[in-house]
């Protein structure tokens, strides 16, 4: 008598007649089924994401200042307004706890489209989650990406990202000078159309930077430097700067590259802000590969610096000691250089522009420091150390005194140029570089 296989339940035995036959055919689908899986997932890379707008942290101030300078949150929503370089069909955002003391609780988050001031299109509003949670736990002195959402975003187009602190946190991921305003509201005001009656902030706070996803020949070139690209002497909420400049012409020309300014006043190449203005964050050898050479699909950097380490030692902010020679600049310069062709990237170096009568920081000009500053650019100029030479200087400098700014192209401090002396500075890029 022929037999079949049994299936046991709880009720008893049961003989199924064709159980065998069923089984394979069942073992077979599966087989299929899983091969056409594993087939869709090979066929379909991960994404090529690329950044298009970020900000370079620096330290926190001490206990005294972050309370004077409102600088603490509690059951607060931040309303940060970004604007990016590149767009592209999905986006994440990359929250920091960069210089943090203590582990930072973000409780929700959203990311959407700003029209004006602190609203935003709410058809673009979209709730941003970490590993499918809604809130998350940084550690210090580190940062998170969020998971990727869905969200269309042009070029050249402003996006806020709203963070909800639910406890007491002092500020973290601090970047000082956004020239840009955000905005503070009581609560968990993330999913809000708008904020009513908010605090307005002029720094981007627990905020790293942007991405977008893009097609693989998408790049980006990371603007590495001091207050001269970080847009001191441009118009507040405007993005005049420079590196705004460049990234609108590549739009135009339809190169993908993203734009990342990663500038902080007062930047120095080879020595830490002073305590008395942490906010000009550490040398630049320090911050050099988390701020510009890692970020995502960054192939090409450009280096504005190098005149704050001139100037500003023998000033109220920096001892005499601090001094550098032009050798000490060359060396400096030559280890970012180093490190930029060791990740296969081009590198350019921006000659320093000219900063006679510099009147913010007494001191910040002399004689002696003019020469450096010219003997810098001669080395610049002529070492073929960069892949390329962006000649500044020559851009923005007073034919009738060149040591100076022209005027029309000065903020009025003569060391930070305008909103069209940044123009000028962005056009004279030669584009063919980052064909």
């Amino acid at each position: 008598m022929k037999t079949h296989p049994t299936v046991r339940l709880a009720a008893g035995t049961f003989s199924l007649p064709g159980f065998a036959q069923a089984r394979e055919l069942c073992a077979k689908s599966m087989m299929v089924f899983l091969a056409l899986s594993f087939a869709a997932v090979a066929a379909a890379p991960p994404a090529h994401w690329v950044v298009s707008w970020g900000a370079s942290p620096s330290p926190l101030p001490d206990a005294a200042q972050i309370r004077s300078k409102g600088l603490e949150f509690n059951n607060q929503t931040l309303r940060e307004i970004v604007h990016l370089s590149i767009g592209g069909p999905a986006v994440r955002v990359r929250f920091s706890n960069i210089f943090g003391r203590q582990s930072l609780e973000i409780g929700s988050a959203h990311v959407a489209l700003r029209t004006s001031d602190s609203t935003i299109l709410p058809s673009s509003d979209r709730a941003l989650t970490f590993g499918g949670a809604s809130g998350v736990y940084v550690p210090p002195n580190a940062f998170v990406l969020s998971d990727p959402v869905q969200l269309a975003v042009p070029v050249e187009t402003d996006v806020a990202i709203s963070i909800f602190i639910p406890h007491l946190a002092a500020a973290a991921g601090i970047h000082s000078f956004a020239q840009q305003t955000s905005y503070v509201g009581a609560g968990d005001l993330t999913a809000a159309a708008s904020i009513a009656n908010p605090r307005a902030i002029s720094s981007w706070i627990f905020l790293a930077g942007v991405d977008v996803s893009a097609a693989p020949s998408t790049a980006a070139i990371a603007v590495f430097g001091d207050s001269r690209v970080d847009g001191d002497g441009s118009t507040p909420d405007a993005n005049r700067r420079w590196p705004n400049v460049l990234a609108k012409r590549l739009s135009q020309q339809g190169l993908p590259l993203g734009v990342l300014n990663a500038g902080i006043i007062g930047n120095r190449i080879l020595h830490d802000a002073p305590p008395v203005a942490v906010e000009l964050g550490v040398n630049a050898l320090s911050r050099f590969d988390r701020d510009a050479l890692d970020q995502p699909g960054v192939k090409y950097v450009i280096v504005l610096e190098g005149i704050v380490d001139i100037g500003l030692p023998g000033t109220q902010f920096a001892p005499a000691s601090e001094a550098v020679s032009v050798d000490d600049l060359i060396i400096g310069m030559k280890q970012l250089i180093a490190r930029a062709h060791d990740r296969g990237m081009k590198i350019f170096g921006a000659t320093q522009t000219p900063f006679s009568g510099a009147n913010t920081i007494p001191g910040m000009f002399s004689a002696e420091k003019e020469a450096q500053r010219k003997a810098l650019n001669q080395w610049i100029r002529s070492s073929h150390a960069f892949d390329a030479v962006l000649d500044f200087d020559k851009v923005v400098l007073d034919p009738a005194n060149p040591e100076r700014i022209r005027p029309a192209l000065d903020s009025g401090d003569h060391l930070h140029p305008n909103d069209a002396g940044y123009e000028a500075m962005g056009n004279s890029i030669d584009i063919s570089l980052f064909r």
